[in-house]
């Protein structure tokens, strides 16, 4: 296993650019398995939980070839159906959190998909029941075999469908519209998920020949057709890693530019830096972040302490709030971090806690962070990642710490974040790799 050992203490300065959008291209991959033609993908990160994705679409039987530097051409047109209900590939999904959106597309076009539990992120139970649920309604029967781990679901034809459904998760919501856009008739999702890689997922299909209306409201109409067929499509930046080098500037005392960053599709997340104090500014569509000594979190206008939770777009992406927390360490305030989605994302502040920050962790959804004012520096220490998100929060904790510290279990940072260490160390950090 691979490590980072940081020299804290150091100041950033220069530009940074995001990699493409870890989740938005995850379910672009597994939508070109719905037609028989190629499909050509823009600015995909080098990350581990994508790389993994494509060499199991290689294995699956398609043609995958790597056509620029973040650019790839996939081709389904001749889908190993024996492998994909053989055990090596239902092992090789129970890795990877990514290939819960295969199911859509398989059932869709191959009237049968088989896929295990996925793995992932320890942060807790991420259910299934959205994605099965809708997938059933378009007419799909499924089974769960409790011994081998593996969900199986069949079709002969799925048909268009009605249904509202019962939280707006976005890989469900996903998976829901790739199965609707080859069923017969007009489906229509109601509560469905409208985060900007829904959006990029719909317009895609749309130009492979699907009738999706409704992008970007959580009301979806899809008139299904018969086929679809290759397109071109580029990959949006990541928003968690444009408010990961937000958080990363404030908590070092840095001046950076993140360049091309889709402003318009961050949503409420610079607003969410800025009631934490950090100034930022959009020059065009790039963001500054000024170098600043002290950051101080607003109050509400009532004077009651600021509370900062996730939400569905457009709310705030659970996956910042890891990154919220800690940046709030050194912050001149306290503030409430709800984290409502997933009920073990917290339990990394206690490594916090051992560095030097006064969190006082409620319950596994709810911290109080005491902000330090940059007046007592953290500790160096030694930190393990438990999922992609605290892995960055606490990389971003030792870089601002005094001393040296180790980071252990960086493939977690590694399914995410690409180079992360080679790009910050040309902007000044100090990041090794061992």
């Amino acid at each position: 296993m691979a490590s980072f050992v940081i020299e804290g203490g150091h100041r950033l300065n220069g530009e940074i650019h995001p990699q493409g959008a870890k989740n938005e291209v995850l379910q672009i991959i597994c939508a070109t398995l719905l037609t028989k033609e190629e499909v050509t993908v823009n600015h995909i990160p080098d990350i581990l939980d994508v790389n993994n994705l494509i060499q199991l679409m290689r294995e699956m039987g398609v043609d995958v070839a790597k056509t620029g530097v973040d650019s790839y051409t996939f081709k389904a047109e001749n889908i190993d159906l024996a492998y994909l209900e053989s055990e090596e590939f239902l092992k090789k999904c129970s890795s990877l959190r990514g290939s819960v959106m295969l199911i859509g597309p398989m059932i869709a076009r191959f009237g049968k998909a088989l896929i295990s539990k996925p793995g992932g992120d320890k942060i807790g139970r991420r259910r299934l029941d959205t994605h099965l649920v809708g997938i059933q309604n378009l007419g799909a029967d499924f089974r769960y075999d409790e011994e081998r781990g593996v969900y199986e679901i069949t079709a002969e034809k799925l048909r268009g469908a009605y249904m509202l459904l019962d939280e707006a998760s976005v890989t469900g919501t996903a998976n829901i519209v790739m199965a609707a856009v080859l069923a017969k008739g007009t489906t229509t999702i109601y509560n469905a998920a409208c985060e900007p890689y829904l959006q990029q997922l719909c317009r895609m299909l749309n130009r492979m020949g699907a009738k999706i209306s409704g992008i970007a409201s959580n009301l979806l109409t899809i008139e299904g057709v018969e086929e679809l067929h290759g397109t071109e499509h580029w990959v949006l930046p990541d928003m968690i890693e444009v408010g990961s080098f937000i958080g990363m500037a404030a908590m070092t005392g840095s001046e950076i530019t993140i360049k091309n960053v889709s402003y318009e599709n961050l949503g409420i997340i610079p607003e969410s830096f800025r009631r934490l104090g950090i100034k930022l500014e959009q020059r065009g569509d790039d963001i500054y972040v000024p170098a600043q000594d002290s950051y101080q979190i607003e109050s509400f206008i009532d004077g009651s302490i600021m509370t900062i939770a996730d939400a569905p777009w457009p709310g705030l992406t659970p996956d910042l709030l890891s990154v919220m927390l800690v940046v709030a360490t050194q912050a001149k305030g306290s503030v409430l971090i709800h984290q409502k989605m997933f009920e073990s994302r917290l339990f990394f502040v206690d490594k916090l806690i051992d560095m030097g920050a006064q969190i006082i962790l409620c319950d596994p959804h709810r911290a109080v962070v005491i902000g330090h004012n940059h007046g007592f520096r953290l500790r160096g220490a030694r930190l393990t990642s438990p999922d992609i998100r605290a892995g960055i929060a606490l990389l971003i904790a030792a870089m601002s710490a005094e001393g040296t510290s180790t980071i252990s279990n960086i493939e977690q940072i590694d399914r995410g974040y690409q180079n992360i260490e080679g790009r910050l160390n040309a902007i000044g950090a100090r990041i090794t790799r061992i």
